[in-house]
């Protein structure tokens, strides 16, 4: 009989050592530093000689059991949790890069990362090199000396497409690279980047692990030696999660895969229902047999996620009618909460952004990103048909 636990177990029983009340959920610990007994034990666990809490930036019994569970559900030896999605992604950067690096990036990414690739990075001397995503085999010849890691988001955000872990693996490891991979879509309930061969996997935890739109947080998980380097950077420059947000997220594990699962079940029913809509033009779903990469999906994937693109007729005007036509869904920027969720990137999140990087990252003047939620499919499809029938 084996040992390990499956994936829910480890999520719900995964806990903080109990304390002498024998509670049976975790206190919060909202602390912002520790006591020790006498000059030699601290000394000791400064010296990291003694693995204790030291102070809550450092690390907190809350925040260590949400990086134990995520730890556990992606197969990594360790991580750090960070205040924010983009702390994380930041401070993984700032921490394996050197003036004078470059990185290879999917073209499609958040546009915050973008953000970093194009205005700060360079100011720092680190270039960045985008490969777009239907033409994967162009990564290779993307790779210089002087490059670290190639990062890939999948499904990339926001145009749902997918890219093949184990390809990417395979040529890091040719050139001795880092594979560093955001996981926020998936979540590691869907996928676990490490067992395709990625180093290092990092979570937007304000999303899907959350759940419910109600606070921010992010994680690196991986290689041990590579989170060490990470946390002391983090260490120093403070972008650490707060204990209630670590508290908060932990419980929100313990339901993900439930969650998650209905989640894929509504998101793939839509899916279906807007391909055989006349006024939907395309839909981008990795589990609808369409997606050009439905096979790639398949293989790396439990499920097919909660987000669905698609593009209406009328372009511009025809998105933002659509938008406008909503009436129970919510219109945001956000996405992975139990409420339905529609963005018009072409109006509103990428409105500034140019037109041929718009179409690099498959980003139509019609298309929409819907982060399917936990509403009755009945009730999401009547209202997306409502307002699609108020088209023209």
């Amino acid at each position: 009989m084996s040992n390990k636990k499956k994936f829910e177990t480890e999520a719900i029983r995964t806990q903080s050592e109990t304390t002498q009340f024998s509670e049976h959920s975790v206190p919060l610990y909202l602390t912002s530093g520790f006591v020790f007994d006498d000059a030699e034990e601290m000394r000791a666990s400064f010296a990291e000689e003694k693995q204790r809490d030291l102070y809550s930036r450092y690390s907190n019994p809350n925040v260590s059991e949400f990086v134990d569970k995520v730890c556990l559900m992606e197969g990594a030896e360790t991580g750090f949790a960070f205040a924010t999605g983009m702390a994380a992604v930041f401070s993984t950067f700032a921490t394996l890069l050197n003036a004078g690096d470059h990185v290879v990036s999917c073209s499609s990414v958040f546009g915050a990362t973008h953000g970093l690739f194009t205005k700060y990075f360079p100011k720092w001397n680190i270039e960045s090199s985008y490969f777009n995503i239907n033409e994967v085999e162009s990564v290779e010849s993307l790779i210089q000396p002087n490059t670290k890691f190639i990062y890939a988001e999948t499904p990339t955000n926001p145009g749902v497409d997918v890219l093949d872990l184990e390809y990417l693996s395979v040529i890091c490891k040719k050139h001795n690279l880092l594979l560093v991979v955001d996981n926020c879509f998936a979540t590691p309930y869907l996928q676990t980047p490490i067992k395709h061969g990625a180093d290092l996997v990092i979570h937007s935890a304000t999303k899907l692990m959350d759940g419910q739109g109600r606070i921010l947080g992010g994680i690196t998980v991986g290689k041990k030696e590579l989170i060490r380097e990470i946390y002391l950077f983090s260490r120093l420059t403070g972008p650490a999660m707060s204990p209630f947000n670590a508290w908060v997220l932990s419980k929100s594990l313990e339901t993900l895969a439930v969650r998650v699962e209905k989640h894929c079940v509504n998101a793939l029913e839509l899916a279906t229902y807007l391909e055989a809509h006349p006024k939907i033009k395309w839909v981008k779903y990795p589990f609808l047999k369409s997606h050009p990469k439905y096979n790639i999906a398949k293989k790396q994937m439990r499920l097919g996620g909660n987000i669905v693109a698609f593009e209406v007729e009328g372009g511009i005007e025809g998105g933002r009618a659509f938008f406008d036509a909503i009436k129970m869904c919510s219109l945001s920027a956000n996405l992975g909460d139990t409420r339905t969720i529609v963005t018009h990137p072409a109006s509103t999140t990428h409105a500034k952004v140019e037109a041929e990087v718009k179409a690099a990252v498959g980003i139509t003047d019609g298309m929409v990103r819907c982060s399917v939620g936990l509403e009755h499919i009945d009730d999401i499809i009547d209202d997306l048909e409502q307002a699609l029938n108020q088209l023209y």
